[in-house]
């Protein structure tokens, strides 16, 4: 583990994205047994398990917290201070756990037995494995193994990154490398089979969920011609719902989210007349709210989505179906590389019925034509419009040019939240400020980039409020920086730049969009995309303000403070 760990503290040394290729290629070499190459690509992508294996750990900020303060001997008072300095509970337990532990090593195969061993312990006994293990570890071998369970490496690499690694590991193209990702939808399994040679072999399989494909913004029609480069494209509707994949074969139905987990439950209706399809398929859709031919508000699909159960009532009072827009499997049959204009004619002779219904499809020869079609789009009610090439396969989950989203105005950004505050008058009582930020992908750090007040409902901002006492890390009692877990898409008027946020930039007159639950925080947008805006709009951006390194921070309170609340006792737990 300490190698690893060495290794991981190397990525985040540098800035410079061929080194961290390169050293973590040669990590990934030095790995004899395939098994630990598993664990090794898992674990830098930031995960406790393969997404394969479709298991979360379960373990809470304040068991994690609780561990590290029993282990460090500090108090309270420096454990905060810790915090504050860090932002970052990786950071912070190595830090705090200096000279308090055995200084010694394990093999990754040990740290994932006692990841497992959390996952199936029950209460307050998920503590025990953890602090077994970490008393061993040296500091920074204990560093990276909480930035595992906490999901954040933070080092400034992405997934993107580590397929480039393993490529360059084993000497194969990066494409190859993303095609084999796309299909098994596992970090860890794509490295064995890479070095093993396994590409050409590697098939889609029903049942193992697969990397979505991505859509990259534009702002114009024009741009999306010029971007494209086609003569013709067809557009969608962007709707307004879960992206979901549905697996059909033999009367068994499994759904996967966005982030490749199964959402079967969520959906029983679904479920319950994929059968009727008779035929063994894969289907890219998205989920809606839907009642008598009527897109409902993502709002009330909400209801729908964590619960184990979905009780008759709500299915009747939020009834969904399952826009279908791809298919990728069809009786045996891969279907990635085929043109979309085959999938879509495939898609439309299976004859589906109601809850699955086809995308609304057109096609635009100009720029002209777009505009006509995304203004019809609107007057729907949707919130904006798909632009597809019809000659493109399915490629792997990241933005192409292939598929494009238009959307208006200025532009919107999907960012997580970092830290909230109550607010006064009518919202007394309630955590309606929302400070946000987006990923320098520089240093893998989260900077705040603004403050929405506006966008939510008075019910969207109760149950908010609860949500966000649940994953305060520290309560500074007129506000509190939360788990960044939360991701909102915002819309905003204007860019400028700012001294007060570490990103150098804030939008101007944000609001909230919509509640992106749908969406993890590993695909929120990146401090570039904020200065490809502003430089495009507003003026230059500045090489300072895509390679300062700041943490994630509240901004200054620009009014008095209430009095309201205490420091918490501890790191990490909820008030």
């Amino acid at each position: 583990m300490l190698d690893f760990a060495r290794t991981g503290a190397a990525v985040g040394g540098t800035s410079a994205t061929l080194e961290k290729t390169r050293v973590l290629a040669a990590y990934f070499r030095s790995l004899d047994n395939d098994d630990d190459l598993r664990r090794a690509a898992v674990f830098m992508a930031g995960r406790p398990f393969g997404q394969s294996k479709r298991r979360t750990l379960g373990l809470g900020w304040a068991a994690l917290s609780k561990v590290v303060g029993a282990i460090s001997g500090r108090d309270d008072t420096e454990l905060q201070s810790l915090f504050r300095k860090h932002s970052d509970f990786g950071d912070w337990a190595g830090e705090a756990l200096e000279g308090r532990t055995e200084n010694g090593d394990v093999p990754l195969e040990e740290v994932e037995k006692t990841l497992e061993g959390i996952r199936t312990a029950r209460g307050a006994a998920k503590a025990a494995p953890l602090e077994k293990l970490l008393r061993r570890l040296h500091p920074e071998a204990a560093r990276f193994v909480v930035k595992v369970i906490a999901g954040e490496m933070r080092i400034g690499l992405s997934e993107g990154l580590v397929e480039a690694a393993i490529a360059e590991a084993f000497g194969q193209p990066v494409t190859q490398v993303r095609r084999v990702h796309l299909i098994t939808g596992d970090i860890g399994e794509t490295a064995v089979r890479v070095k093993r040679g396994l590409i050409e072999t590697s098939k889609l399989t029903l049942f193992q969920p697969i990397r979505f494909m991505l859509a990259s913004p534009v702002e114009t029609a024009a741009e999306a011609f010029e971007r494209m480069g086609a003569e013709k494209v067809w557009t969608e509707e962007k709707y307004d719902g879960v992206r979901c994949q549905l697996h059909h074969a033999d009367g068994r139905v499994e759904l996967f989210s966005r982030d490749l987990k199964e959402t079967t439950r969520a959906f029983p209706e679904l479920a319950e007349n994929a059968p009727k399809l008779e035929h063994a398929v894969l289907f890219d859709g998205e989920v809606l709210a839907h009642r008598d031919g009527k897109v409902l508000r993502f709002f009330e699909l909400q209801h729908r989505l964590g619960r184990k159960q979905v009780t008759a009532d709500l299915r009747r009072e939020v009834p969904v179906v399952l826009v279908i827009f791809d298919l990728l499997y069809l009786d045996g049959r891969s279907l990635l590389d085929e043109p979309l204009a085959e999938r879509r004619r495939l898609l439309e002779g299976l004859g589906v019925e109601h809850p699955f219904l086809l995308a609304r499809l057109e096609e635009a020869t100009s720029p002209a034509d777009l505009d006509r079609i995304f203004a019809d789009t609107r007057e729907r009610g949707h919130e904006g419009l798909m632009a597809k090439d019809p000659a493109s396969p399915y490629t792997p989950g990241r933005r192409g040019l292939a598929w494009l989203k238009l959307k208006r105005p200025l532009a919107t950004l999907d960012v997580v939240v970092t830290a909230v505050e109550w607010g006064h008058g009518k919202r007394k009582g309630v955590l309606s400020d929302y400070t946000f930020a987006v990923k320098d992908t520089a240093t893998g750090r989260l900077v705040n980039v603004g403050k929405a007040y506006t966008g939510l409902t008075d019910a969207e901002i109760a149950e908010m409020t609860k949500r966000f006492m649940s994953l305060t890390v520290d309560d500074r009692g007129w506000a509190r920086v939360v788990k960044p877990e939360v991701v909102l898409e915002v819309a905003f008027d204007s860019i400028q730049h700012s001294g007060r946020h570490a990103s150098g930039y804030a939008l101007r007159f944000p609001r909230i969009v919509l509640i992106r639950d749908d969406k993890p925080v590993e695909e929120i947008d990146t401090l570039e995309r904020v200065a490809e805006l502003y430089e495009r709009y507003f003026g230059t951006k500045t090489e300072a303000s895509l390679t300062e390194v700041a943490e994630v921070s509240l901004p200054t309170r620009p009014r008095p403070q209430s009095g309201r609340g205490r420091p918490p006792h501890g790191v990490g737990r909820g008030r």
